[in-house]
């Protein structure tokens, strides 16, 4: 069952966080599998409350998806609307279906910055900072 903890009765105890993760959707690229559509349940937290649900698309060799993410806040806060399977952001058409929306948010970083900035503003968060040169932080160092 994956229900089961292995280990035995002790490792429920002693563990300070535990975590069940399930793929919930396989993401494709034609008929290619690019990624996995993860949910992710915290079962038990003695560091901070337990029980939160979080889902996201993690790309193979790109890791958990900022595209993805941008998407799917923006939709959540009003941000990107969506109509149907078309996205929009103000009077841009964004694409047509998911995936495209993802590429053309990985294709135009400028984009996904301010979109970024609007969602962390929707949660009352500081705009991060730009960056600039990381070669020239890096130097200076």
């Amino acid at each position: 069952s994956p229900e089961t903890t292995t280990g035995g009765r002790a490792l429920k105890f002693y563990s300070s966080v535990r975590i069940d993760i399930r793929r919930i959707a396989s993401l494709k690229d034609g008929d290619q599998v690019v990624g996995s559509r993860a949910k992710i349940k915290v079962v038990k937290n003695k560091c901070a409350a337990p029980f939160r649900i979080a889902e996201f698309d993690i790309d193979y060799g790109e890791g958990i998806s900022r595209a993805g993410e941008l998407v799917d806040l923006g939709v959540e806060h009003k941000v990107v609307v969506k109509s149907g399977a078309w996205y929009s952001y103000g009077d841009l058409r964004l694409g047509q279906g998911r995936e495209n929306v993802k590429q053309f948010i990985r294709d135009n970083p400028e984009l996904a910055d301010e979109l970024e900035a609007k969602i962390r503003q929707e949660f009352g968060l500081h705009p991060l900072a730009a960056t600039g040169d990381d070669d020239a932080q890096e130097a200076s160092a």
